[in-house]
Formats: C-alpha cells, sequence, structure tokens
C-alpha cells in the first residue's frame, strides 16, 4: 500500500465546522486506499478525546496541542520576519522534526497539505508531489475583514490579507498541484497566480445525505405555536458571529413586529461574548453546543445564512438542502455552490430586502416548509464520493 503524509492545521475530527468536515472525509477517502500518515494540532482540548478515533484512518500519527495564546505570541514573529502572522501561529520544531523523520524514513509517495500555514513543514521538500489544499483563497477572506474592521485591526488584517497572499503564489509555484473548494475559488487564485493556472483545480465539498435527511424522525425542539428562524455554525467565528448580530439587531426586530409569533435560534457551540449578549433580545434563543443540529433544521421554518464575509463553499448551506429546508441567504454565502436549476433559495443583501424576503416566507409561503428540489439537488451534485474522486484520479497520475 502506498504512502502519504497529510498535514492538517487542526485535528480533521469530529467533524462538527467547516474545515474539519473536509478535512476528516479527505483523511476518510485517502486511508481506503493509502497508508497515511498524519500530523496536526489540537487547539481544543475536548478533541483530545478524539485521538484514538483519528488513529483508525492513519499509520503514524502527530497530534500537538495548540495553545491559542502562546500561539498569538509567535505569531507576531511574522512582523519582523515579513511573513504572514498565521505562518509563526502555527510554527512548532516537534512537528518539524516529525515530519522530517517521517520523510526521511518511509516511502512517501505524495504529500497533502491542508491549509496554507502547514506548507512550511515540506517548503523544502521535493523529492515525492506535494499538493496543498487551500480549500479557500484565505488571503482575500483578510481584505474581507480589513473593510470591516476600524484601525488599528483594519491595518493588521490588510497586512496579512497582503502579505498571505504573496505566501499563496509562492506555494502555489512550488508545489505541484492547488486545490481549492469551488471552481469560482480556484478562478480567483489563477488571475491572483496566472503563473500557476495550469496546476490549480477544485474538489468540491459534500455533504453526508444519509445523515442529514429529513426522512429520520427527529422530535421538534421548538415550543408550539413557535415560527422558527434558525441559523447554525460555530458561534466564536468572526463571520458567523458579524452575521447573526447583524441579523438579530437589524432584521428580526421588524420580521417579529409582522409576526408575533417569529423566533430566532442561533445554533452552535461555542457562542461568542457579543452572540450571548444577543440572547438579550426579546425572542432570540442562543442554544450553544447541541447534540445534534437536525433536529433544529428539520423543524424551521426558515433557515437564514446572513454571512457578509463568505468564502467558498459553506457547509451549513449544504446541510440545511440536504435536510430539505429552503434557505435565504446573501450572494456571498452561496457563491460557491453552482446552481444550475432553480431552487427553494433566496437571496437578500440589505436589510430591507432581509425583512421583506423572510417574512413572506413565514406569513405567505413564499417558500415551501419542506424543499423536495433543494435536498435533490445535493444528493446529484455534492456528494462526497464522487467529489472526492478527483482526488483519487490526481494521486493516481503523480
Amino acid at each position: 500500500m502506498k504512502e502519504i503524509l497529510f498535514l492538517a492545521h487542526r485535528i480533521p475530527y469530529p467533524p462538527n465546522k467547516g474545515d474539519k468536515i473536509r478535512s476528516f472525509h479527505l483523511l476518510k477517502y485517502l486511508s481506503a486506499s493509502y497508508r497515511v500518515h498524519l500530523g496536526a494540532f489540537v487547539d481544543d482540548s475536548n478533541d483530545w478525546r478524539y485521538a484514538s478515533e483519528v488513529a483508525k484512518f492513519c499509520g503514524e500519527t502527530c497530534l500537538l496541542p495548540l495553545d491559542a495564546r502562546r500561539a498569538r505570541l509567535r505569531s507576531g514573529k511574522g512582523l519582523a520576519m515579513g511573513l504572514p502572522l498565521t505562518v509563526p501561529y502555527y510554527a512548532d520544531a516537534r512537528m518539524s522534526a516529525w515530519v522530517g523523520r517521517i520523510l526521511d524514513e518511509r516511502p512517501i509517495h505524495a504529500v497533502l497539505v491542508f491549509s496554507s500555514a502547514m506548507a512550511q513543514y515540506v517548503a523544502e521538500y521535493d523529492s515525492s508531489p506535494r499538493i496543498i489544499d487551500f480549500v479557500d483563497v484565505d488571503s482575500d477572506k483578510w481584505r474581507q475583514y480589513a473593510a470591516q474592521k476600524s484601525w488599528p485591526m483594519s491595518w493588521v488584517y490588510r497586512r496579512e490579507a497582503d502579505y498571505l497572499a504573496r505566501y499563496e503564489r509562492d506555494i502555489a509555484n512550488a508545489f505541484d498541484r492547488s486545490v481549492f473548494v469551488s471552481e469560482n475559488e480556484a478562478n480567483l487564485f489563477k488571475a491572483l497566480a496566472p503563473e500557476a493556472k495550469d496546476r490549480i483545480l477544485s474538489i468540491e465539498n459534500g455533504v453526508d445525505t444519509a445523515y442529514f435527511s429529513d426522512q429520520t424522525d427527529h422530535a421538534n425542539p421548538y415550543p408550539p405555536g413557535e415560527t422558527a428562524i434558525v441559523f447554525t455554525g460555530v458561534m466564536d467565528y468572526w463571520a458567523n458571529v458579524d452575521a447573526v448580530t447583524w441579523f438579530a439587531r437589524d432584521i428580526f426586530p421588524e420580521i417579529r413586529r409582522r409576526l408575533d409569533s417569529a423566533r430566532f435560534y442561533i445554533v452552535g457551540a461555542r457562542p461568542a461574548d457579543a452572540v450571548q449578549d444577543l440572547a438579550r433580545i426579546e425572542d432570540v434563543t442562543v442554544t450553544g453546543a447541541v447534540d445534534d443540529v437536525r433536529p433544529f433544521l428539520k423543524h424551521a421554518h426558515c433557515v437564514v445564512t446572513p454571512l457578509r464575509i463568505a468564502r467558498g463553499i459553506q457547509n451549513k448551506v449544504l446541510e440545511a438542502m440536504a435536510m430539505g429546508k429552503s434557505i435565504v441567504s446573501t450572494k456571498a454565502a452561496v457563491g460557491g455552490i453552482e446552481i444550475q436549476n432553480p431552487l427553494d433559495l433566496l437571496v437578500a443583501e440589505t436589510s430591507g430586502d432581509w425583512v421583506e424576503v423572510v417574512s413572506r416566507i413565514l406569513v405567505d409561503g413564499l417558500l415551501p416548509f419542506r424543499s423536495e428540489r433543494n435536498r435533490e439537488f445535493v444528493m446529484q451534485r455534492y456528494g462526497w464520493d464522487n467529489n472526492l474522486r478527483r482526488l483519487g484520479a490526481l494521486l493516481d497520475r503523480i
């Protein structure tokens, strides 16, 4: 069995947030045909309990703790070194030593790096093909953050965008292939790194349509008589925090005035202080972590993704579609999804547009409570096995 070195900035388990969903399915797919040696960081102490689960898919593993406070201090070295701050953030001599040993001792067929920050560990290694899964064009995401922040953070984020863009180009020029989560992301990066355009491709995300299915019986988590609007996601991620804050403060109160049974549920782990504060708004509920997000999706009258900052494919959109739900979204949140046929999905950009669209869904039934065509679209277009075959074909060619 051929061997692969897989490096990820975060342990690829449990698959409960965007990057970990993708990295887990990559690991699971690869382990069926290769002996995979995994190097990754653990930035949540609760995730150590999953180390043995991850090991089932691997040959050797190197899982190292990542303390956010110390990592932030290390990242400051990037200012003096002319590097993006995320590179020293993930720098660790123990990981370097482990990677070096694996490369020296094992017959590595290929190296797969998940996220640009982990490329530093194989920057000088070119004996085997190297593939980088950027997922999104992160430099552009930092540029969006800069536009939303005031000084001095706007300066920090703009610097990160500029330095990371140069770093991303350097990686793309050095590595054999660069992978992105959607054709839109791949095309954007081709424009930023035209010299590497022939080695840039997309491998889209998928969704587990057997797990995310409205055919499963789930008890209704909402009290009788409520008309539930739901947002799902990890709630310490800044783009999610911004999205629910905007919706709860600027959009939902007017919806509530038009329909007194309307309730807004923010469902997801680790709610930041700014998110917890939203629970003070009348008829806004912040659940925190839940055992299963599916009941909240299945019984919601409307799923909303009001992300003003987004790149690539949003798993939360695919999961809601797989559950057969109608969705209201910003253009940014659905920009990576290649929609060819009409779906039960409406786009709103301004606060006024959001109020009108969501109100018409809740009051007038503008979109159906259950969307068969949304689920059918995801089942046909976004299955993991179909999408990851592109990775298998790529590894077979190199």
